[in-house]
């Protein structure tokens, strides 16, 4: 069966399109990282998730020759910026009494180690803003140049009259994108809605030289300028949060549009939706503002850590461009349904280091715009159907791979401190799963003498979710089987 064509839905057309690569033999694109003063929190973990999976994706069909005339010999150049310039940075590094370098390498540190633990790739690339300014200033002389931007009173602004075709991605009216910009008025501005490229700063400020003074970039430039010099004046896809459409994404493409003379500067713009949690909006005021830091190393969510394949999951249960409603109830569904998986795939002894393939129905789900809610339902069929070598296959194609990284998930839903020495060594020794499995059929028995109805029921649906059929009498458990 021939490999299904990469479908995608394109916010700059509003439809589903043929993904067609500019360049044969390198796709490439651009997804913005992290501003590096704070933990990211679970809603930052939604595009690193997302743009992975496709990341990974891309991977698969440059191997099956897609775009190459069935070489396999295209790649696939993913880059993921670090923005450590804002003015973000500049107020908690005073805030909290240290150096800006301090603040934003340990931010990076932490960033990076999340990431890790939610399953995803390093990009080829992780440029930082800092590394870029040579960039930003050569694209805003060129924009000068041109008459799209001019410099007054120590600062570059962006003339948006200048380009006719602005608001094309957000198709906003005026006066949604003067509050969606939340407009700063300035004597040295021309126009409402014209953006800074380039400020003055202070002695206690980060500061360049620059034709205009010394200074630092406006946030916009920055991504305009690592993206150019990493992947062209134009590339192939873009991505992002649905809250990045405008202003910044608009203003990248005014940017490196109007200084490139150039129609676009991405073919295919990609947006993952809102996230919020337990059905309400994430905000500090609410109390329900979490890190994914959190979520990995303390209670603060559901009174318990949370492995991150379960975040990972949990993540791509629901369609990227719909909203998510992030839940301790999601959480644990997804916790169960990796437990069953993976407890039956080391209990038939498949090595995770080894590939397996994963079925055309799943790469056929995933090519669809990414339709990971389909790819889950595959899963759960292939479970059904005992189809574990290509329901393993098709985990790896998604990012859940490694035997290091299923420890924590194999039974995810039992406490360590009831079998510490069985589940330290639970990655695919078959007398260790026993074993695993007789400590929960003695806690069962356990509840039910002392008349725990509630936790005896829940055992057992515990070991049910990992394909463990109990055989019980009057006095107990008597013995138990793993359902073929």
């Amino acid at each position: 069966m021939s490999t299904p064509a990469l479908k995608i839905y394109n916010t700059l057309t509003r439809r589903k399109e043929e993904f067609r690569p500019i360049d044969p033999a390198n796709v490439r694109m651009y997804v913005c990282g992290p501003t590096v003063y704070d933990y990211a929190h679970i809603g930052n973990a939604r595009p690193l998730i997302v743009f992975d999976v496709l990341f990974r994706l891309l991977r698969h069909l440059a191997k099956q020759g897609v775009w190459d005339g069935g070489k396999g010999e295209t790649k696939v150049t993913y880059v993921r910026n670090i923005t450590d310039v804002d003015d973000k940075i500049n107020a908690r590094a005073a805030e909290r009494g240290i150096s800006i370098r301090e603040l934003t390498e340990e931010t990076n540190k932490v960033f990076q180690e999340d990431v890790r633990a939610l399953g995803c790739l390093e990009p080829t690339m992780q440029p930082r803003a800092t590394e870029h300014i040579a960039q930003m200033i050569k694209i805003i002389e060129r924009l000068i140049a041109s008459g799209h931007a001019y410099a007054a009173d120590g600062h570059v602004l962006f003339d948006v009259p200048s380009m006719p075709n602005y608001g094309r991605l957000s198709r906003r009216s005026l006066d949604e994108m003067i509050a969606g910009a939340r407009v700063d008025v300035a004597p040295y501005k021309r126009g409402d809605m014209d953006f800074v490229l380039w400020k003055p700063s202070k002695a206690e400020e980060p500061g360049w030289d620059s034709p205009w003074g010394r200074g630092r970039p406006g946030w916009h430039i920055e991504c305009s300028a690592m993206s150019w010099a990493h992947l062209g004046e134009t590339f192939d896809i873009h991505g992002g949060g649905i809250d990045l459409v405008f202003p910044h994404h608009e203003n990248e493409i005014a940017q490196s549009c109007c200084a490139f003379g150039r129609d676009v500067m991405a073919n295919y713009w990609m947006h993952n939706g809102f996230l919020q949690v337990e059905g309400e909006k994430m905000s500090k005021s609410l109390g329900n503002f979490v890190t994914i830091h959190e979520l990995l190393h303390t209670e603060k969510f559901g009174g318990r850590k949370w492995p991150g394949e379960v975040l990972r999951l949990a993540m791509l249960r629901t369609h990227y461009r719909q909203p998510i409603d992030w839940t301790v109830k999601a959480l644990e569904e997804a916790e169960q349904a990796l437990s069953s998986w993976y407890g039956r795939i080391f209990e038939l002894g498949l090595d995770t280091d080894d590939q397996f393939a994963a079925p055309v129905s799943a790469v056929n789900a995933l090519s669809d715009d990414l339709n990971t809610a389909q790819l889950l339902a595959e899963l759960h069929s292939l479970g059904k159907r005992g189809s574990y070598p290509e329901l393993l296959g098709t985990l790896q194609l998604i990012g859940f791979t490694g035997k290091g990284s299923a420890i924590n998930t194999i039974f995810g839903t039992m406490r360590a401190s009831e079998a510490p020495d069985t589940m330290s060594a639970a990655l695919g020794v078959e007398t260790d799963f026993k074993q695993v499995i007789n400590n929960r059929v003695s806690a069962r028995n356990a509840a039910r003498a002392s008349k725990n109805w509630a936790e005896s029921d829940r055992i057992r649906d515990e070991l049910a979710a990992m394909g463990i059929t109990l055989k019980d009498n009057k006095d107990g458990t008597t013995s138990w089987e793993v359902k073929r």
